[in-house]
């Protein structure tokens, strides 16, 4: 039995409020540190706030980003953290996620499905990344992963669905648990409309029950750029099962729900699926 503690943590983030931001994130990494959390999944571009409209064209923007990210890093000691930002990658901006281990920066997931309806309009700033392609990028003077990736993490594998990627037909996710996923971070910025909440466990149930995984959802919380609300769900479910759930609308600056998944118990369930074929040929894992 190999037993993990995982956490899903909501952030009341202000776009382009780099001090402000990079405290909370801290914050809530070194409570989940506190509270023996091995896995800590915070919400979608986070570091600049998910409201910076056309700022994220802006170059500063871009740097500041990656300054606020090198400054993370080091944070992370003993625990393993995704957090949310802009990159620059050749002429293109992506939302990606990054992993980050013990104080070592592991690669960027950039996503696959924009959210370009009612008050979104990512189109405008990303463009979205294509499914199954990996590259490089230079950060800190290094290559660094980039695109559709999987992490091995100590053993354990982690995969990326990013807000939108969960709402679409053709999930990420599914593919992801034929590269043996284990769990599933979902970094979020969905904003709060009557009956979402259940749209979303929905899919964290649901997801976590077809692809036979863990799944951690983290929505943002609060007012943001002070047009819309964000509610800061937070769902973790483990094989069709939703094991615990945060509350919502706090006027906290932090929030952590917390739970325990059994990794063994994950893959012994997706074994036992008749229909599950992995991807046995794979060159995507990181190991």
């Amino acid at each position: 039995m190999r037993r993990i503690k995982i956490g899903a943590g909501v952030l009341n983030q202000t776009p382009l409020d780099w001090d402000g931001n990079f405290g909370r994130i801290v914050q809530a990494i070194e409570a989940a540190r506190r509270a023996g959390i091995q896995v800590l999944c915070l919400p979608e571009l986070c570091i600049p706030g998910y409201g910076c409209e056309d700022a994220f064209y802006a170059p500063n923007t871009q740097s500041l980003c990656l300054d606020v990210l090198r400054e993370i890093v080091p944070e992370t000691s003993g625990i393993v953290v995704s957090v949310g930002l802009a990159l620059f990658h050749q002429g293109s901006v992506y939302n990606v996620a990054a992993l980050i281990s013990d104080g070592n920066l592991q690669g960027f997931v950039a996503k696959q499905n924009l959210a370009g309806d009612g008050l979104h309009y990512e189109p405008r700033w990303f463009k979205p990344w294509p499914k199954d392609l990996r590259a490089d990028v230079v950060v800190f003077d290094q290559p660094v992963p980039l695109g559709d990736l999987v992490f091995n993490c100590g053993g354990i594998r982690f995969g990326f669905e990013i807000c939108e990627d969960a709402w679409v037909a053709d999930r990420p996710g599914e593919h992801l648990a034929r590269r043996g996923v284990d769990i599933l971070l979902n970094p979020s910025a969905s904003h709060f409309a009557f009956g979402k909440h259940e749209v979303r466990k929905r899919f964290v149930q649901d997801g976590s029950r077809a692809f036979s995984v863990g799944y951690v959802y983290a929505n943002l919380l609060g007012n943001e750029a002070g047009r819309a609300i964000y509610d800061g769900d937070a769902m973790i479910a483990s094989c069709g099962e939703l094991l615990v759930r945060g509350p919502r609308f706090s006027f906290a600056d932090v929030k952590l729900t917390q739970a325990h998944i059994d990794v063994d118990e994950v893959r012994l369930a997706r074994s036992r699926v008749s229909s599950f074929r992995a991807e046995l040929a794979s060159a995507s894992q990181l190991e």
